[in-house]
């Protein structure tokens, strides 16, 4: 007898980059040559002093049970820079600690919603956003981007808001756009959401200091919500994997209002335990040591942007904007006579190059596809040369 899942796990989808890079290493096993350009992993490697920070950790005993929302330690540390950077002030109270972001993003929805409940998500969008809410028997509305990709269509916001709506997710830089919403975008989202006092928002920054514009960190929800009276409905996500190559270290957080926090620490409690001690000294080290990494790393994520957008602007049927943040390139390819998903089927498989399909993100971008532009300069000019290739031939 076949096992009986519950309705919500049913719906449960798998996130698109895992499921292409599932597919690529199936090629790779049978010995096909791959180029990955499906995963936001970045090719850096976790800076040294960080590193060694986490060793010195372990070497001294930092492998037991902690706080379950976090050490005391990297929650000052998260208040500090988070006050610093977005120029609001928060406290240690307000910081929860989570194994990656993810934790953060499910416990919060889960705290919030009843069933019936809608949430407002970016389309396109990240796609455990939509899996989160429908886990929570809740309904994903999904509004559209504007022209630039870079921000809600506003008058499409305002006018998916109903009674029912209860959570706003706001993601800055998106992915999968590398869209950066401005100062104005922001305050224009907080005077809507101040209108309607049972709305929340869910400011997703992962990529808010990744940002190619000359600024320190992209414009944050943080600062608007305070500015509009609303901080005290705003949850604010960060976390260490995608600015200092942490992926594997698993360390998520958020800043929330106390009384939310509170709930998020039970729900930790009773599901996670606690983040591992080691990887929070780590952290701490992250966050107050020296910038230049980042500042590096940065410069070599335009360098290969600028690469990237200029190599795809010259595809026959493919045209790209240059984001303003974090690492994907999200052209459209609706004149190669192929949908996103059709293309990237056929880069796969005929190419050697993995891509995502816009849809993967949603229904509104079936023309596009997302490339990710974390490996080096000669992993880009391969896996672009081969999609130049194909499209051509494709063409002729």
């Amino acid at each position: 007898m076949a096992a009986q899942f519950s309705a919500a796990v049913q719906k449960l989808q798998n996130e698109g980059a895992y499921a292409v890079l599932a597919a690529a290493t199936a090629l790779e096993a049978k010995g096909q040559n791959i180029v990955h350009f499906e995963i936001g992993q970045p090719d850096f490697p976790t800076p040294k002093h960080i590193v060694e920070a986490g060793l010195e950790a372990l070497r001294s005993g930092e492998t037991t049970y902690c706080n379950p929302s976090g050490t005391s330690n990297l929650k000052d540390a998260i208040a500090e820079d988070v006050s610093a950077t977005r120029n609001v002030t928060v406290k240690a109270e307000n910081v929860v600690i989570g194994p990656g972001c993810k934790p953060g993003l499910f416990f919060c929805t889960m705290a919030l919603l009843e069933e019936g409940d809608e949430v407002i998500c970016p389309d396109p969008g990240f796609p455990t956003y939509t899996n989160m809410v429908e886990v929570c028997k809740a309904t994903p509305v999904l509004v559209g981007l504007d022209s630039n990709l870079r921000c809600f269509d506003l008058d499409k916001l305002e006018a998916a808001i109903t009674s029912k709506t209860r959570i706003i997710i706001v993601n800055s830089p998106s992915n999968p756009t590398g869209g950066v919403a401005t100062e104005e975008d922001l305050n224009k989202i907080a005077s809507i959401v101040k209108k309607h006092p049972k709305i929340w928002v869910f400011s997703d920054e992962i990529y808010a200091k990744l940002i190619f514009t000359g600024s320190q960190v992209a414009p944050s929800f943080l600062k608007a919500a305070e500015a509009h009276g609303i901080l005290d409905r705003t949850i604010m996500f960060d976390g260490a994997s995608k600015t200092y190559c942490m992926t594997g270290w698993r360390l998520g957080w958020a800043v929330m209002p106390t009384s939310l926090a509170e709930r998020v620490h039970l729900l930790l409690t009773h599901s996670l335990g606690c983040t591992a001690t080691f990887t929070q000294t780590a952290a701490v080290a992250a966050l107050k040591g020296p910038s230049d990494p980042i500042d590096e790393m940065v410069a070599e994520y335009k360098k290969r942007r600028d690469y990237v957008v200029e190599r795809l602007n010259k595809m026959p049927g493919v045209s790209c904007a240059s984001p303003d943040g974090a690492f994907y390139a999200f052209p459209k390819v609706s004149d190669t006579g192929l949908s996103g998903s059709d293309l990237a089927s056929e880069l796969l498989n005929k190419a050697g190059v993995a891509v995502l399909a816009g849809t993967d993100f949603g229904a509104a971008s079936g023309d596009y596809i997302r490339i990710s532009y974390v490996r080096g300069m000669d992993v880009l000019k391969e896996g672009l040369d081969r999609m130049e290739k194909y499209l051509v031939e494709r063409k002729n």
